[in-house]
Parts: C-alpha cells; structure tokens; sequence
C-alpha cells in the first residue's frame, strides 16, 4: 500500500478542497449550513478516505475507500451545479471546476484498479 499524501491524485484534490474553501467564503451567509458546508465536507471527504484507505491493513480495505472518495466526487459535482444554478458561481467557474474534478475521478478509478 502507498502512502496517499504521495499520490499525484491526493494532491489534486487537495487542492481542490482549499479552492473549494475560498469559493464559498463568497456565497450568501443563509448557505453557512447548508449548500457551504455540504461542498466543503464532500471536497474534503475525497483525501479523508484516500488518507484512511491507505492506513487500512490491506488493498481490498484500501480499494472500499477510495470507491467511497469518488462517491464524494459525484456528490461535490451535484452541489456544484446547484451552486452554478442558483447564481453562486458563474459558468466558467462551474465548468473549469467540474473539468478538475471529472480528471481526479478518472484517476480515482486508475487507483481503484491498480489496488
């Protein structure tokens, strides 16, 4: 098993989450609790099960969590066009991130097969 914090995928979507952070410092203050907080912890629940999976014991344990981080990557997807629609973020924001974040999936996957 590797350690995730070395993973080119780990770091992608690190840097996802902290851009995920400053984005939403803009959002209405009504959206603190909902929308706010449901993108922060789908962003940040991608590295917290790549990070959990490779402390497991073995790669099948490993394989489950990051199957569960790319669940959070369809999640972060959804809230994302909820955010593009209600006028929180403009297009070309929503699709530069969703570009982001289809690659870290697809890198997701290539992890998910080689564990």
């Amino acid at each position: 098993m590797s350690n995730a914090e070395n993973l080119v995928v780990f770091k992608k979507a690190h840097k996802l989450t902290i851009d995920m952070y400053k984005m939403t410092k803009s959002f209405p203050s009504e959206e603190k609790f909902g929308l706010v907080s449901q993108i922060k912890r789908a962003s940040s629940s991608i590295n917290a099960n790549l990070m959990e999976g490779s402390h497991r014991k073995t790669d099948k344990e490993y394989r489950q969590f990051a199957v569960i981080a790319r669940g959070s990557i369809g999640e972060l997807k959804y809230h994302l066009l909820l955010a593009k629609d209600l006028g929180y973020i403009s297009k070309k924001k929503y699709f530069d991130f969703r570009d982001r974040i289809n690659e870290i999936s697809k890198m997701l996957t290539g992890l998910m097969k080689a564990l």
